[in-house]
């Protein structure tokens, strides 16, 4: 398969360029000192781990347990030892490489039911065969379209709730603007928001490749009390662990979304800002 993979990146970095551009901006931003060799060589690992995600959530429909287990590591102890607690959870997360197995481990070896939150396409059978896949482990899944309204319709008890919360806000207007890579950068509020109106425990979750088609999380507990924490604080915080992760290892973030698509306006977002 990772010859096929191989293959498939030669095609797209050096012939289509699928968002070349924007990843070469993102990383100019992030990584201002770095050279432009070294921001290179970040793109090209970067486009290799994209689309050996690609490609390992083809297999992961037929996959068996087995050999996912075996290409799975955590230090899952920490997030069923609050189980034991007895709280509710909120998992936040950046968009590393590959989350797709860490459904498959959290729902495996962890103690809590999984809730995960999706976004449904337009392609009804494409949405089908990723909502079977990632259902496939006992993940509970969510329309992102319905989670507002109808989460607790879906959740009853105890849970674990997994957010990719670094996704750009649809209203910066009411984001909270924190620095993120020595640039003000809008964050939605809601999964701040949610912690503190259901009071479950926050931990960040960080995943990155050990070896090709073997990965490892790190579940790290932020607060078992999210309402302690002042107005923005916690995303603040958040921002930081997403960046830290970064930087440790750089071609593992999902640098083709235009992360710093929105700019800062003093006048209009200054009330906004968390220091």
């Amino acid at each position: 398969m990772y010859f096929i993979s191989d293959g498939i990146y030669g095609f797209v970095y050096y012939i289509t360029g699928y968002r070349k551009k924007v990843v070469m901006n993102n990383l100019l931003i992030a990584f201002p000192d770095k050279t432009e060799k070294e921001r290179v060589r970040i793109a090209k690992d970067f486009y290799h781990n994209f689309i050996d995600t690609i490609l390992e959530m083809v297999k992961m429909i037929s996959i068996s347990e087995k050999e996912l287990t075996k290409r799975f590591s955590s230090n899952i102890e920490t997030l069923n030892a609050l189980y034991d607690t007895g709280v509710n959870v909120q998992l936040m997360s950046g968009h590393f490489f590959n989350w797709e197995l860490v459904n498959f481990g959290i729902s495996k070896f962890g103690k809590y039911p999984f809730v995960g939150v999706f976004m449904p396409v337009s392609n009804k059978a494409f949405t089908k065969i990723m909502y079977d896949m990632r259902g496939r482990f006992g993940t509970i899944l969510i329309p992102a379209t319905e989670f507002q309204f109808k989460f607790h319709r879906y959740v009853r008890g105890r849970y674990a709730l997994g957010l990719g919360a670094d996704q750009n806000p649809g209203n910066i207007e009411k984001a909270y603007w924190v620095n993120f890579f020595n640039r003000l950068t809008p964050f939605n509020k809601g999964p701040e928001k949610g912690a503190k109106r259901n009071k479950t425990a926050i931990v960040f979750t960080n995943f990155y490749k050990t070896k090709r088609g073997y990965y490892h999380t790190d579940f790290k507990l932020l607060t078992t009390d999210p309402n302690t924490y002042k107005e923005g604080e916690l995303t603040r915080i958040f921002a930081a662990s997403v960046e830290n992760a970064i930087k440790k290892t750089p071609a593992n973030y999902l640098w083709s979304h235009r992360r710093w698509k929105y700019a800062f306006n003093e006048e209009k977002h200054r009330h906004l800002v968390v220091a």
